[in-house]
């Protein structure tokens, strides 16, 4: 079906249409560092994009279940060395600013409408599908080509900033429990471990026999114009709510997707 989230007509025909029991908007311009150079589509498409899918819920879909994707992102410039549900918001991006207006959104059209309308705030999840505009993919798929002799090097911005990766699959599964709950809630999702990207990158060289120091460069072009230097989330709500935690190691994951 074809849709745009900046359509709202369209968007509203799609959800008359199909009659959903569930909804998950995970669309959105959603790359930190395009942000940066288109920040006004990343705020049109990122948050009033979502703004949009919750009108078409609240007219169409009412008893639907909506979940929204939301970021590690928002806390930004971070106000805890944990971070949770309660943690103030401090974004340091486009992306992380829009797809707060988002989550707020979200937020208030379940309290004024009454919608079964979660958030998801959702750290770092990988996958092999992943994009090559993404850190972890970027730095797998340079690891195996550089392995295979068709690449020389890795060339990479701050190395040590620092993240809380998990596996998409794992994290798909909580997405789904949220909407099983009877009431809706906003939910981080996270592994509770944090690593520096060049421990990262260290785990897929020595997964190939490679030696990092060979082949990994420092371009400071890379650099984004406001850092966010660590994220660290804490699960604990979601264990207790539903059970949910994280099931697949960084190890485990990088693995994956240098071999894929």
């Amino acid at each position: 079906v074809d849709g745009n989230l900046l359509d709202q007509s369209a968007l509203l025909r799609i959800v008359q249409a199909a009659k959903p029991d569930e909804i998950y908007n995970l669309a959105a311009q959603s790359f930190v560092t395009s942000s940066w150079q288109q920040p006004l589509l990343t705020g049109q498409v990122t948050g009033l994009g979502a703004a949009h899918m919750l009108e078409c819920l609240r007219s169409a879909a009412p008893q639907a279940r909506y979940y929204q994707a939301s970021t590690s992102e928002m806390f930004g410039l971070i106000q805890e060395a944990k971070q949770s549900e309660s943690t103030p918001f401090y974004p340091r991006s486009p992306y992380g600013v829009a797809k707060l207006y988002a989550h707020w959104m979200t937020i208030n059209y379940r309290e004024s409408f009454g919608l079964h309308a979660s958030n998801g705030i959702l750290f770092n999840h990988e996958s092999p599908l992943r994009g090559v505009e993404f850190v972890t993919r970027k730095v797998t798929d340079a690891v195996a080509r550089i392995k295979l002799g068709q690449q020389k090097e890795l060339r990479l911005g701050n190395i040590d900033a620092k993240r809380d990766w998990g596996h998409a699959r794992d994290y798909v599964k909580a997405m789904w429990l949220m909407l099983q709950q009877d009431r809706p809630d906003d939910y981080v999702i996270a592994t509770g471990r944090t690593t520096t990207v060049r421990d990262m990158c260290a785990i897929a060289f020595k997964h190939v026999g490679l030696n990092i120091d060979d082949h990994l460069v420092i371009d400071p072009a890379l650099f984004r114009p406001a850092e966010v230097e660590v994220l660290l989330g804490n699960p604990a709500k979601a264990k207790a709510t539903f059970g949910w935690e994280a099931e697949t190691s960084l190890e485990a994951l990088i693995t994956e997707m240098v071999d894929a």
